[in-house]
């Protein structure tokens, strides 16, 4: 891409705060190199990439990089056999510290957990653990090597310790003896790696020795007395072959990493690119970016998409398309209306998405790839230059003109500006339509009337303009495709104070069909208005049946299971019967026949008795039992239509269809089933009628219906919960779950947002602890992915 363009669409501060969330001076280096990309296999890997950081950084907190520092000239002068210092070798430690602490961190936490794209990297980094614990044993600090890092060490530093001690002994025997009187000080120094005491000036004849040093002013001089010589001489001799030794240990540490040079390279490789993967995913993260849906067929669909360098509490979400029902775009409408915004919204969004970014859009938001993004904004001209604005921007434009094709990009902002309104808006209108005819995706803004005209009467090109409000003298920064804006320049000045006669006047400079124009721009706006709240009502309304009648099946569904069940259940019973009935008349026909003619009249009747008896028992098991009995004798006159009753005997409750007959009988509606039966076994349910009365009104049991029905029309299967915090959160949620489990709902789709992922972990641990919850599962790709849940109730 063009470093300009890059410079022109603020790609450059996108770049600064993802170096800023990289934790390694190799990953930020990397960063800062980061360029959009123009093959679609490679985009669609960068972007799997982020997701799966994105997904591993809201499952746990994230790892730090910080130790992948370069260790590149450290490992080639291993390579030629060459000794690394004390720095060189701590650093390759931290390195394979770090090395150790990221592969845990990529272990899956569950057997079952599937592999992502990041997989293979984690798997890739090899474990040089030995080494690194090698070097922090031998390798204190960059300034100590531990006594035990060889045997050979610490007898050298042993002995330098007992040398130190005689020489101390000695020393001290001096100053509290025979050369007290002599010394400046009663303490011990050292200078130039050798022992002194410091002596008067004028006594340094008395004290034979060397003398090493004096006083700025004279006064002392420092000498090593004679008898501490070879003690000095000794422990110097000691020095130098403790430093030899330090030289043999940090070979042997050198050897022992170069034969692992090529793995350590490879870690850094792989620890440099997961660095820029995940400094990615937190850039997502902060921005409640989601991942765009790439294509080549030239398509933009920014759903809800919203500049990342402004205030993301302030900015206002805009929708923008490109490519598909039209492959140019004009933007008009007043200044400070958002235009050059939207402009750079759409050049941004797209160098992002290409660099494996992903964006601050609504989820399922589309991106095609552009090899080249060119792009025409701002006021660049040049004293030096001679270069008026109109220059500048014509000189750009004939660049653009010169290199783009169907594969390009352009964005122009006030199109044509800077010179003669005519010629200007002429010079607009053959510049878009020279980029319409060759297919090339193109969006420009604009105040010039000819080319709303343009777009107008042009096929596969579009108008689009940023609403203003005229009442509040404020825009609000929504970009409406389809409309063409007006400047407002005469309401804005009527609404700052500017005179009506001058007003007026001005109207007088301005055509009747240029007054026509914008007055029928005017009016398309006023019913885009209109037209966009009735459809919000209508798709409310929609919600509002599409629940009630996902309810009714339900419950129609569970009526025709419940009907089976009983008919399977009579069925049995009946079978059981006759089966029984058989028994007890076979047996009762043996009786007869073992009694013969001569049988007495008593025996017979006791098995007559018999038969009766199991028969009546029969009777009373084909009656429903039921606790529930009239609390008085219902009269025909009693019942009304759309009464609640109960059928004693079925045990179901109804609706009554239709008056008694001339026996009593009444037909009453249990759901989708109709069932013909006698007052005499019903019971009347105390809430009383849906239908009351003509001109009687039961207010408590209307006001309650009322409620309960609304109730069920107005429940959703969504709840929106971003922006809440976890405790207001949760006690929406609460009673939001209370009354879709009563509505009969099946599933709700809980929105809660990425964010830091604590909202996200509150919604799921509410719904484990909720009886009537069946399951939930997290949002899937194209469902919300992370920052949905999607939760089942129990039948």
């Amino acid at each position: 891409m063009n470093q300009k363009v890059l410079t022109v669409l603020e790609y450059n501060k996108i770049i600064e705060r993802l170096s800023a969330l990289a934790s390694s001076p190799l990953g930020k280096e990397k960063v800062m190199k980061l360029q959009p990309m123009s093959d679609l296999d490679q985009i669609k890997e960068a972007q799997n990439n982020t997701a799966d950081a994105l997904s591993r950084l809201f499952k746990r907190d994230g790892i730090s990089f910080g130790s992948n520092k370069p260790v590149g000239r450290s490992l080639r002068s291993l390579e030629i056999g060459a000794t690394l210092s004390i720095a060189e070798l701590l650093a390759i430690a931290a390195l394979l510290d770090n090395v150790g602490r990221v592969k845990s961190y990529g272990k899956p936490e569950r057997a079952d957990e599937p592999a992502d794209s990041l997989t293979e990297m984690f798997d890739g980094l090899v474990l040089n653990s030995q080494i690194a614990q090698e070097i922090h044993r031998c390798i204190l600090s960059e300034d100590e090597i531990a006594d035990d890092a060889s045997s050979n060490l610490k007898s050298i530093r042993r002995n330098i310790g007992l040398a130190n001690d005689k020489i101390k002994s000695q020393l001290n025997a001096m100053l509290n003896g025979q050369y007290r009187t002599y010394l400046q000080d009663a303490v011990i120094t050292q200078r130039d790696g050798r022992y002194c005491i410091p002596v008067k000036a004028e006594y340094k004849g008395q004290v034979p020795g060397m003398v090493h040093d004096q006083s700025s002013t004279g006064s002392t001089v420092f000498i090593e007395p004679q008898a501490i010589v070879n003690l000095n001489n000794q422990i110097r001799e000691l020095q130098i072959e403790e430093k030899k030794e330090i030289e043999v240990i940090l070979e042997t540490l050198s050897k022992m990493t170069a034969e692992e040079t090529e793995s350590i390279a490879n870690d850094q490789k792989i620890m440099t690119r997961l660095d820029v993967i995940f400094a990615k995913g937190r850039l997502a993260m902060e921005q409640n970016a989601s991942r765009p849906v790439f294509n080549n067929k030239h398509i933009i669909n920014i759903r809800k998409g919203r500049h990342p360098l402004l205030d993301q509490k302030k900015v206002v979400p805009i929708d923008v398309r490109l490519g598909e029902d039209f492959d140019l775009l004009v933007v008009t409408g007043p200044n400070t209306g958002g235009k050059t915004v939207s402009l750079k919204t759409v050049g941004l969004l797209t160098l992002m998405g290409q660099a494996g970014l992903h964006i601050p859009a609504g989820d399922r938001s589309q991106l095609a790839v552009f090899t080249k993004v060119y792009a025409d904004i701002g006021d660049e001209q040049s004293i030096e230059q001679s270069l008026s604005t109109f220059s500048s921007h014509m000189k750009n434009i004939v660049a653009i003109l010169k290199n783009a094709d169907e594969n390009s990009l352009c964005l122009f902002d006030e199109l044509g500006a800077g010179t003669d309104p005519t010629e200007g808006a002429a010079l607009a209108i053959a510049i878009l339509d020279y980029l319409h005819k060759r297919g090339i995706r193109s969006m420009a803004t604009t105040h010039y009337s000819e080319l709303k005209v343009y777009a107008l009467s042009t096929d596969k090109v579009e108008n689009a303009c940023c609403e203003f409000d005229v009442e509040t003298l404020s825009p609000t920064y929504k970009l409406l495709i389809g409309i063409p804006g007006k400047s407002n320049a005469f309401a804005i000045s009527k609404r700052l104070g500017l005179r009506e006669d001058i007003i007026e006047e001005a109207k007088l400079h301005i055509t009747e069909d240029k007054e026509n124009f914008e007055d029928l721009i005017s009016d398309l706006e006023n019913s885009r208005r209109i037209i966009e709240k009735e459809r919000a009502e209508i798709a409310e309304y929609k919600a509002k049946i599409k629940t009630h009648q996902d309810a009714l099946e339900k419950k129609r569904d569970k009526i025709d299971d419940s009907r089976d069940e009983i008919l399977r259940k009579a069925r049995e019973e009946a079978q059981s019967i006759l089966r029984e009935a058989k028994d007890v008349a076979d047996e009762t026909i043996r009786t007869f026949q073992k009694a013969g003619p001569g049988a007495s009249m008593k025996d017979l009747e006791k098995a007559r008795d018999k038969v009766r008896n199991k028969q009546k028992d029969n009777d009373a098991g084909l009656t429903v039992k039921n606790t529930d009995k009239p609390k008085k004798q219902i009269k025909p006159s009693d019942i009304k239509l759309g009464m609640d009753v109960k059928i004693v005997s079925m045990g179901l409750k109804g609706t009554v269809n239709s008056l008694p007959d001339a026996k009593g009988n009444i037909t009453v509606s249990c759901g989708i089933m109709k069932s013909k039966t006698n007052i005499n076994d019903i019971i009347i349910i105390d809430d009383g009628p849906i239908i009351p009365k003509k001109g009687v009104v039961n207010k408590n049991k209307s006001e309650a219906s009322k409620i309960k029905m609304n109730k069920s029309y107005s429940v959703t299967s969504e709840i929106n919960l971003l922006g809440k915090t976890v405790d207001e959160a949760i006690y929406e949620l609460d009673k939001y779950l209370d009354d879709a489990y009563l509505a009969h709902m099946p599933s709700v789709r809980i929105v809660h947002g990425k964010g830091t992922g604590a909202l996200r972990q509150a919604v799921q641990s509410k719904l484990r602890k909720t009886k009537y919850i069946e399951s939930f599962r997290g949002g899937e790709y194209g469902e919300g992915d992370a920052g949905v849940t999607i939760a089942t109730f129990k039948d």
